[in-house]
């Protein structure tokens, strides 16, 4: 027969979570992952806009994170990031807008292909001036 040094009731009682340090911890780590998760979005496009930067201004939370988005037409947007995926939030920056119903895209490709028309071609250009490289690197 185990004998035990403490009441499980006890414990239970001892285990708020709103408390317990460890757990707050996590939820900070998540915040600096949606933050990330922005970060690497605005790395990956970055050369096919006029500017592109995560919002300084409005809240990053584990859930969400802002971006703000000039495109080369010099259309500014808001992007709302969260796991859903990324939607305009507002036709500006570091602003969201409640009554705006934009569709959410999986990917910022998706959702910059769908504003500018000069973006599409910039990125089209610049994959094929990739490909070209790859195509002499292997003749090479």
């Amino acid at each position: 027969r185990m004998e035990t040094d403490y009441n499980p009731m006890e414990m239970s009682n001892n285990m708020g979570f709103e408390e317990d340090s460890d757990y707050r911890h996590f939820d900070g780590a998540d915040v600096k992952d949606m933050r990330l998760e922005a970060e690497a979005v605005v790395n990956d496009v970055l050369f096919a806009v006029s500017n592109m930067f995560v919002s300084k201004i409005l809240p990053c939370a584990e859930d969400v994170a802002y971006i703000n988005v000039e495109t080369r037409e010099r259309n500014k947007y808001c992007l709302e990031l969260t796991e859903a995926g990324l939607r305009v939030v507002a036709y500006a920056f570091d602003q969201t807008d409640d009554s705006l119903q934009t569709p959410y895209h999986e990917t910022v490709y998706s959702l910059l292909d769908s504003l500018s028309p000069a973006y599409r071609e910039f990125f089209g250009n610049a994959l094929l001036q990739r490909l070209e490289a790859l195509k002499k690197d292997s003749q090479s």
